[in-house]
């Protein structure tokens, strides 16, 4: 049977060579070097206890130094499974998810065809080549010498130019005897709506020939050199030759410095990739005038498994990079994924290198940020996540985007790193009210609210007996998150909100948030690691913490819930009396009201109700005027301060 020209270069595009043998072998993690496809085992064809068996996973090839086997993945499904040639390819294409194609009986024809369209294509190179040599390209050449290539680098490159002339090329072709339809074929010219002869397809415009993985010219690329043309690039039209979503520029000469172990560089445009080979990122590569397609994608990964996106620091380059994204994310397996550098704003690869070298390029390419960060800058930059609502639209965008990844293990490590970036996000700070989340992820604090001369002389300003309590209600909440993790998700805002004004229960708390999930034994072993091995110890042992229901049934999911919601509905109402009693403390400098009276009784009374649900504690407690009960101390202070704004009010202080 034959198969359509290309449908097995794209079958061995989509097959891994190395995940294939992987199934028959076990691999010397000595000598292997997955991140390069540089991979080692015994052979499977004869028996050994050496790995001398050698698979290089970008080329698509193994060899066996011991007994000489060798051939692509084709053929080692042949011998290791024992089938014919169909067979294998029908095996490689359901695991590649393709479709082997029908019979075609017409398939020699059209390879014969494909190699007669890469001849006249590659006449057409030496024509285009000659014409940058004449008259007409001085201006041509000026603008190659002002973009800094010189003579080898036309040269290496290919470079020509197409003459403003209509039948230029057309005419030179005829004069070779090439038939009219593959000239037509080829996409080098296209026929009149006039009934006149054929007109070239490139005119006034720079050419960049475009050749396959194999070296083949396939097609061009043309700059127009008119400011004012409509098409500032122009590429081939699509051909039985050439599939615009199935080629790369450059990719032949990219494949092998790659295989020597260079980063795999994808810029946007063919002089990028001139300048960075120029430079010595000879790995380089470029679609051709459109986004990047799963075809080409796929590509790039049988050449490195993390290939880096360099992209134009403009509008363009970051949407560019946004859906680029969304085709990765179902793709992506362990191992292969992307990285991306996004150049300074207005700059390409090109810009600079010239400005800055190849250092500051150098530079660039190690930072290279993994595609998650990219997704969490997509769903956050220039956002403001002020409300509860605003901030589950984030959660779910993101979840949304994660569940796209179908390998669980993936997906599994992308849901951690971006609740660690949330978590970073929407940490709570101490010093002051956390201000909204905006831009790339980051926050602020805003400046703490500072009490007045008469609020600091008062029992309120120096008293420490509200921040005991809050410390003992963190230390309870503390210890029922650590010994029964599994309600961290249902608590988790309120856990967040806790400022624990205590450097050690600020560690605790971030360590909850960031290990819980992570089961009793893991989040143990971490905070023994990051606070010592008698920590969490010393924690449970205290007294008041220690007689806390939840804390003597470690694991009581419904217990350790009540203990968790009555103590952090505590922790609010007091938090909304201080805030209440600070604003309050601002309000002095003014002119006092019956307002602040009014508002204080509404934020104590707040924190009564919250406050009578369960047995304090402080020993002593006293009734206030509405019946609450509050300790002693508060209820000193509290009528300190009421006395101190009555005392204010009947002088008409300020």
């Amino acid at each position: 049977m034959s198969l359509p020209p290309g449908f097995l270069d794209e079958l061995r595009t989509r097959s891994s060579l190395s995940q294939v043998v992987g199934r028959k072998v076990i691999w010397d993690q000595r000598k292997s070097n997955q991140g390069k496809g540089d991979m080692w085992a015994p052979c499977p064809f004869h028996q050994e206890k050496s790995a001398s068996f050698h698979v290089d996973d970008r080329k698509g090839f193994y060899y066996c130094f011991g007994c000489h086997a060798k051939g692509d993945a084709i053929s080692f499904v042949r011998e290791t499974e024992n089938v014919g040639f169909m067979e294998a390819v029908e095996i490689l294409a359901r695991e590649a998810g393709m479709t082997v194609p029908k019979q075609d009986p017409r398939a020699k024809e059209k390879a014969e065809k494909r190699t007669e369209l890469a001849d006249v294509t590659e006449l057409a190179v030496r024509w285009f080549r000659l014409q940058l040599k004449t008259g007409a390209a001085t201006e041509a050449r000026d603008y190659l010498a002002r973009r800094g290539l010189d003579e080898a680098a036309l040269a290496r490159w290919e470079i020509g130019f197409a003459p403003e002339s209509w039948q230029g090329l057309w005419d030179a072709l005829k004069g070779k005897n090439i038939a009219d339809e593959l000239i037509l074929g080829a996409g080098l010219a296209k026929p009149s709506t006039k009934g006149g002869k054929p007109y070239d397809t490139f005119r006034g415009r720079i050419i960049f020939p475009i050749r396959d993985a194999r070296g083949r010219a396939i097609a061009f690329g043309g700059r127009a050199m008119d400011p004012n043309d409509n098409a500032k690039y122009l590429n081939s039209p699509e051909t039985e030759l050439f599939d615009k979503g199935r080629s790369l520029y450059n990719v032949k000469d990219a494949r092998t410095a790659a295989g020597k172990g260079q980063p795999l560089l994808v810029a946007e445009g063919y002089m990028d990739v001139i300048a960075l080979q120029q430079a010595g990122f000879e790995a380089a590569v470029a679609p051709l005038g459109t986004a990047i397609t799963e075809n080409q994608l796929q590509m790039l990964w049988r050449i490195d498994p993390e290939p880096i996106i360099t992209l134009d620091g403009d509008t363009a380059g970051q949407r560019a990079a946004l859906r680029l994204i969304d085709l990765a994310l179902p793709l992506i397996e362990a191992g292969k994924s992307l990285r991306f550098v996004m150049m300074p704003e207005g700059q390409d690869p090109d810009d600079l290198l010239k400005s800055a070298g190849k250092g500051a390029f150098q530079k660039l390419i190690e930072g290279a940020v993994p595609m998650v960060q990219l997704l969490w800058q997509r769903e956050t930059e220039g956002r403001v996540f002020d409300s509860p609502e605003r901030k589950a639209a984030l959660d779910k965008a993101l979840r949304d985007k994660i569940m796209l990844i179908r390998d669980p293990s993936i997906r599994s490590h992308y849901g951690q790193e971006i609740k660690d970036l949330r978590w970073k996000l929407f940490r709570p700070q101490t010093g002051g009210r956390q201000a909204v989340a905006r831009g790339r992820g980051t926050w602020k604090n805003e400046p703490s609210y500072k009490a007045s001369t008469t609020a600091k002389s008062s029992v309120l300003g120096v008293a420490g007996d509200a921040q005991t309590t809050e410390h003992l209600r963190e230390a309870v909440v503390l210890a029922a998150f650590a010994t029964c993790p599994e309600i961290t998700h249902d608590f988790e805002s309120g856990l967040e909100a806790m400022t624990c004004a205590d450097a050690t229960h600020r560690r605790l708390r971030d360590l909850l948030l960031r290990h819980a999930h992570e089961g009793s034994d893991v989040l143990h072993e971490k905070i023994s690691s990051a606070l010592g091995e008698g920590a969490l110890e010393n924690l449970l042992a205290q007294r008041h913490v220690a007689i806390t229901p939840c804390v003597r049934n470690p694991g009581d999911i419904e217990m350790a819930s009540l203990t968790v919601a009555e103590e952090l509905a505590k922790l609010e109402a007091a938090r909304g009396l201080d805030a209440e009693i600070a604003e309050a403390m601002e309000d002095l400098s003014g002119v006092a009201d019956e307002g602040v009276t009014w508002r204080l009784s509404e934020a104590a009374r707040a924190a009564d109700l919250a406050t009578r649900s369960g047995q304090e504690d402080t020993a002593e407690y006293d009734l206030g005027e509405n019946g609450a009960r509050i300790s002693k101390d508060e209820r000193s202070a509290w009528d300190t301060l009421l006395e101190t704004i009555k005392f204010d009010k009947s002088k008409g202080q300020s």
